[in-house]
């Protein structure tokens, strides 16, 4: 703990407030873990399961999404501020209690749902350049302020003004911060979605999301946030614990089927019993439920709330399972009988994360959400979630094909990441035809990047490339920057097979 904590105060990349976030994560470490039983610890150790490096002694849920409507109606004591009755004043009351609002990063993860939040404080004589004008400077605020690329807004699934302002906005300004998702519905309108698509022309962003699937699984107050994780709004993630598929099918002797049968439950229950731990001592013992504002304001409520429960290394496992099959060849995303295996293993895991019941967690009726992680920066030679391994990405319809079918297992979120030729800055509306297509095929989440972007998606997040170069010697103002240098290094996001938007030439004549 000494020489990590030396490191960071005599490091000259670090900004004085990532020194100081760097050194509260040290002390945090410096305390007891959490109790678990010896084959957990032993797992702990192991990485078979994970717990994400969230610190020892959990003090916060790991993702809070605060009911900001709520807030703006009804003021915040905490914070001395009455309910703001002008567009300035309810900008201003946002930017206050972000800067409250914790997360795993320090950083709030959702600033809410920022069209429907927004659009009743914007009067109908105001020109469209002044209201661009007002946002443009709350979004400079924002970058500036949360140096954070997982901080993350939500618009739609209706049109309005301020959806459009915040297109605009983000076409002229290009900056990391914040993250978007725009809810889809079959009513969100084409010119809507189009739009949309020409911003991530411009900057990488939004994502876009199946909001009839997201409603079925969290009702109609749910948000996106952070990364791709969907989570109920006025709750939120006590923490997320992630089981290692590639290193717990290293363990077991037998095919795919003994292997779904014999060890899953194994491993599976010892991930519920590390994510219970954390749980408790976040619950019980931190009682950041009975002390936080935002609990005692009801701006978040603790049966909102649930465990993530992640997998990731699914890949590789099914590439071991078809070695064992004599099929070493078989290539999860290419071969019917892997990609078969693939879905065999994610339903299991989705089944018995199902029937674990874990405390404190209401938001799930009871269990954890099964999420797909989409990895960190240390994870060396294991694919991200159920994804399909960097660079080995079939085509276009074929990787929508193989993915769809489990997306709706993940109620807290699975997002697999299509990188586009740049030709279909010619035809924004053929990535319209794509987007609805996947998402009525069953996809939860729909991301995709421009292959010459300057802006670049890592595991889910953004940085652009630029922000990249010299990092080592001169450091970075967005601390996920930091993360995003060694995923390229270990990962390389950047040679994902490109995919061309086509039609007619699927089935040559």
């Amino acid at each position: 703990m000494h020489s990590q904590a030396e490191a960071i105060v005599t490091s000259r990349a670090f900004g004085y407030d990532q020194k100081l976030r760097r050194l509260a994560a040290v002390a945090d470490n410096a305390l007891p873990y959490p109790a678990l039983s010896p084959l957990a610890a032993e797992a702990l150790e192991a990485r078979v399961i994970c717990d994400m490096y969230e610190g020892n002694r959990p003090y916060t849920p790991r993702y809070v999404l605060p009911d900001y409507a709520k807030a703006l109606r009804q003021g915040v004591a905490y914070l001395e501020l009455e309910p703001p009755t002008t567009l300035d004043d309810a900008l201003s009351f946002l930017t206050i209690l972000y800067s409250q609002v914790p997360s795993v990063t320090t950083y709030p993860v959702y600033l809410g749902d920022l069209d429907a939040l927004l659009e009743p404080f914007v009067p109908s004589d105001l020109p469209d350049a002044e209201l661009d004008a007002k946002l443009r400077r709350f979004w400079i605020q924002l970058d500036r302020m949360l140096p954070d690329a997982f901080v993350h807004a939500n618009v739609g699934p209706s049109d309005g003004r301020v959806v459009r302002s915040i297109w605009r906005v983000e076409r002229s300004l290009r900056q990391v911060v914040p993250n978007l998702t725009l809810k889809v519905s079959p009513q969100t309108p084409d010119d809507l979605i189009a739009d949309a698509v020409r911003t991530v022309f411009e900057t990488g962003k939004p994502h876009f999301v199946n909001h009839p699937m997201m409603v079925a699984d969290h009702g109609t107050e749910y948000a996106v946030v952070s990364c791709y994780n969907s989570l109920k709004v006025r709750g939120g993630a006590h923490s997320l614990v992630r089981l290692n598929l590639k290193e717990a099918v290293a363990r077991h002797v037998g095919d795919a089927d003994s292997f779904c049968v014999e060890a899953l439950p194994h491993w599976v229950e010892l991930t519920a019993e590390l994510g219970e731990a954390r749980i408790r001592s976040l619950v019980e013992e931190q009682g950041f439920f009975e002390s936080n504002f935002l609990a005692t304001e009801g701006l978040v409520e603790l049966d909102r709330f649930s465990l993530m429960f992640g997998i990731f290394g699914l890949a590789e496992c099914v590439h071991e399972l078809m070695a064992r099959e004599g099929r070493p060849d078989a290539r999860y995303g290419h071969d019917e009988r892997a990609n078969a295996v693939a879905h065999q293993v994610v339903r299991r895991v989705a089944e018995l994360v199902g029937e674990r019941p874990l405390p404190y967690c209401g938001g799930g009726g009871g269990f954890a959400y099964l999420h797909s992680q989409s990895g960190i920066d240390l994870d060396l030679d294991t694919t991200a979630g159920t994804r399909i391994p960097v660079g080995d990405e079939p085509g276009m319809l074929e990787h929508i094909e193989v993915s769809a079918p489990v997306h709706e297992l993940f109620a807290a979120g699975i997002s697999d990441i299509f990188h586009v030729d740049d030709t279909v800055k010619r035809n924004p509306e053929a990535m319209v035809d794509v987007i609805r297509g996947a998402l009525a095929v069953g996809m939860r989440d729909f991301t995709f990047n421009l292959d010459s972007n300057e802006f670049i998606r890592i595991t889910g997040y953004l940085v652009r490339k630029s922000d990249l170069v010299g990092l080592e010697e001169h450091g970075a103002r967005h601390s996920s920057d930091y993360l995003a240098a060694t995923a390229e290094i270990n990962h390389t996001v950047t040679t994902r097979a490109i995919k061309r938007v086509i039609a007619a030439e699927l089935s040559p004549k």
